[in-house]
């Protein structure tokens, strides 16, 4: 009987811990040293056996960071209203957000059209990360009519929420217009941000939220690291 070779049984071994939790989504598997000592076997065969398990999901690689367990998918659904903390909390993960920056300036051409807006108009816009259980699951910019909401950069940063900081300048409720999936491939900054490999899958969404009278209140787009999310279509 042909024995398997040592790398597969390394990675049945690491699956195995991985299944029986002794390493839970997010850990830091030991280094490839540390594995080869673990096991008697050269860094090669341990990297082989990392490989298999990244290929199949089971973990991911960050170039000088180490391996570490995947993330369970958090399910985001779309439909009329979407609220990221709400979205969360009803996927039994716990939300948090840090605003990177918020700054006022022109439109672009691009953001003026999707505002309904004169080009070189002013903006508010808001970039931050948004994390599940303390996970970065996507960077985002927000981008509002600056005329409309001359408060909303101090209702953010007292807020740290959308939803919140719109209802303070007198938006109670809005809903989503349209939204646009597109898949890409994360730049070296946006993988920095999101703990992820220059290259590795993102989906970018670009979204435009709209008042009771259907004018634009928000244009939104938002990175999310491919691995940790499933977007579902909300149709109610």
């Amino acid at each position: 009987m042909t024995r398997d070779p040592l790398w597969r049984a390394i990675h049945d071994s690491l699956r195995n811990d991985i299944a029986a939790g002794r390493y839970g989504p997010g850990d830091k598997l030991p280094t490839e040293a540390a594995l080869a000592a673990r096991f008697a076997v050269n860094r090669h065969t341990v990297r082989r056996a990392l490989g298999a398990l990244a290929e199949a999901g089971t973990i991911h690689t960050r170039q000088g960071a180490g391996a570490f367990v995947a993330h369970r998918p958090t399910d985001y659904p779309l439909g009329k209203r979407v609220r990221f903390h709400q979205n969360l909390r009803a996927a039994g993960r716990a939300p948090t957000r840090e605003f990177l920056a918020i700054e006022t300036r022109a439109a672009s051409p691009r953001e003026a059209a999707a505002l309904r807006l004169t080009p070189g108009a002013p903006v508010h816009v808001c970039d931050g990360l948004s994390f599940a259980d303390g996970v970065p699951l996507s960077l985002f910019q927000s981008l509002f009519p600056a005329l409309r909401f001359p408060a909303l950069p101090e209702a953010l940063r007292r807020r740290a929420s959308i939803t919140d900081a719109l209802a303070d300048c007198g938006l109670p409720d809005y809903t989503r217009a349209s939204t646009r999936l597109t898949a890409k491939l994360a730049t070296p900054t946006q993988a920095h941000h999101l703990h992820i490999a220059p290259g590795a899958p993102i989906l970018r969404a670009s979204a435009i939220n709209v008042d009771s009278d259907g004018q634009p209140v928000e244009y939104g787009r938002a990175w999310f690291a491919g691995d940790r999310i499933t977007l579902t279509l909300d149709t109610e």
